[in-house]
């Protein structure tokens, strides 16, 4: 396995007690989310739980992007049975940053894509750096739909949570992204830092605010907490004959229904079964096919 994951504990000064848990992977330029960095961020937050900290920062510290998001080989590649196991996997690693005691921040310095995003999204707090180049900014969101996939470890819920439900549930469905800007005005980032500095001193500051109280405590936000609940359902109703006539459009659909009735467990099992199925269609193979061809010849 490739080193651990960096933790680095605030012993002094007024963030003295705060855990920055760096995600970092020394041996390649970005993050992604493949067995092996789920199983590091698994044994990071042991050792997490045994320091029982004041507040958690997740960030990375070099590059431009905060995770890729999951592995796309192995979801193209693994067997069903496999890919369900590596999902399930990633849902309950994902889960245990939202059942940690304290507050969470993720302290979002790039790109945050996919499962990148999602790992945000269990967190308390999201904040982010502004964007080097104002011009082309840097972009937040669950692009899966565009590839005829849909998000599997739990963002089809929790980000009709964070944001305007519609325009969320839209969003998923389509593939779209919100730039930097955009994420902040609607309220998927609580705030912009203008540097990587400024971005980690306040989120070690937001990580010692107490946790917010939950109404399924252990449960990232997601849209089937009673609180939330009610304006996701009028907006998926509102929006659901609006969404593209498309698999991975009416999935994204399914699984926050699914969520909508059955709770935060049962949209996680509709999202792996949905994924699994939608990788064997025609659009995402061909899809997969053409960003691996993309990919390849840069």
């Amino acid at each position: 396995m490739a080193d651990a994951l960096r933790i680095q504990r605030e012993t002094t000064g007024e963030a003295a007690g705060v855990v920055m848990l760096y995600l970092d992977d020394p041996a390649t330029p970005v993050t992604v989310l493949d067995r092996g960095a789920i199983a590091r961020l698994d044994a990071a937050l042991d050792e997490i739980e045994r320091d029982r900290p004041a507040g958690v920062v997740i960030a990375t510290s070099h590059g431009r992007v905060f995770v890729a998001g999951a592995d796309l080989a192995e979801i193209a590649d693994l067997s069903d049975s496999e890919l369900d196991a590596y999902l399930a996997e990633g849902q309950r690693v994902l889960g245990r940053i939202a059942a940690l005691p304290c507050r969470t921040v993720a302290a979002i310095n790039g790109a945050a894509l996919g499962g990148g995003l999602e790992l945000a999204l269990h967190c308390d707090t999201l904040i982010a750096q502004e964007p080097e180049k104002p011009d082309k900014p840097y972009q937040i969101g669950l692009p899966e739909a565009s590839l005829g996939l849909c998000p599997g470890w739990g963002g089809t819920n929790t980000l009709p949570a964070r944001i305007e439900p519609g325009l969320a549930i839209g969003a998923t469905a389509c593939g779209s992204t919100f730039s930097a800007f955009e994420a902040r005005e609607h309220g998927l980032v609580e705030a912009l830092s203008p540097t990587r500095e400024a971005l980690h001193a306040e989120a070690r500051r937001l990580a010692l605010r107490r946790k917010p109280e939950r109404t399924n405590p252990g449960e990232p936000l997601n849209a089937g907490m009673p609180d939330v609940a009610p304006r996701v359902r009028t907006a998926l109703d509102r929006v659901r004959g609006d969404l593209p006539d498309a698999d991975a459009a009416r999935a994204v659909a399914g699984c926050v229904e699914a969520g909508l009735t059955g709770g935060w467990r049962e949209a996680l099992a509709h999202e792996r079964a949905s994924l699994i199925r939608l990788r064997s269609t025609r659009t995402a193979r061909a899809r997969i096919k053409a960003f691996f061809d993309r990919t390849s010849s840069r």
